[in-house]
């Protein structure tokens, strides 16, 4: 995984729950180190923002955003393998309100690094583990059939063999208070 600053819409409610006891059978590296999320930017559509970038001032760019936009209901297609590699993700689709978002956010003022693919935001189910085939079958007859709110985004730093660290959270909508900061967090992949 790349340094910097990536960031990530926690999921809530059942579909956590589902996807947490998922990951912990089939890559208990990733359900231990990263609750379920989607990555909004870091790895697809817009790469991670420098190391050195501050809370405050991706609070300054990006909180207008988050209070503008109302939390935003997805839901899970099928899962499948992740650009011929053995990550298996279970998809969204990349438009309407979520690719807004993302575009909204990479587009803010902050620098981001060059992606390394389009952007495809998902839920990763196994990062780690080379993918066994009794292990990819269990995994591409996962359902997640809940519609998920997404109603926050986070901005962690990430660095090369440090626990990742939440530098802000923003909550979506015009009603919360929306903004945040810790000084720890876990999240990955």
């Amino acid at each position: 995984m790349k340094s910097g600053v990536f960031v990530v819409a926690p999921i809530e409610g059942p579909a956590r729950e589902k996807i947490l006891e998922v990951q912990q059978w089939a890559d208990p590296r990733l359900a231990a180190g990263s609750p379920p999320h989607v990555t909004m930017a870091g790895s697809s559509g817009a790469g991670p923002m420098p190391a050195d970038t501050r809370a405050e001032r991706i609070g300054e760019l990006v909180a207008s955003i988050a209070r503008e936009t109302e939390p935003i209901t997805v839901r899970f297609e099928r899962p499948h393998r992740f650009m011929q590699t053995d990550i298996v993700v279970l998809p969204i689709d990349p438009h309407g309100p979520l690719r807004t978002l993302h575009e909204r956010i990479a587009g803010s003022g902050l620098r981001f690094e060059r992606p390394r693919f389009p952007f495809s935001p998902h839920v990763t189910l196994s990062f780690y583990p080379r993918l066994l085939p009794t292990i990819e079958r269990r995994l591409m007859a996962v359902r997640v059939e809940e519609a998920v709110v997404i109603a926050r985004v986070q901005f962690y730093l990430t660095l090369e063999l440090q626990v990742p660290r939440l530098l802000l959270d923003l909550a979506l909508g015009t009603s919360s208070s929306g903004l945040g900061t810790r000084d720890s967090g876990d999240i990955g992949k």
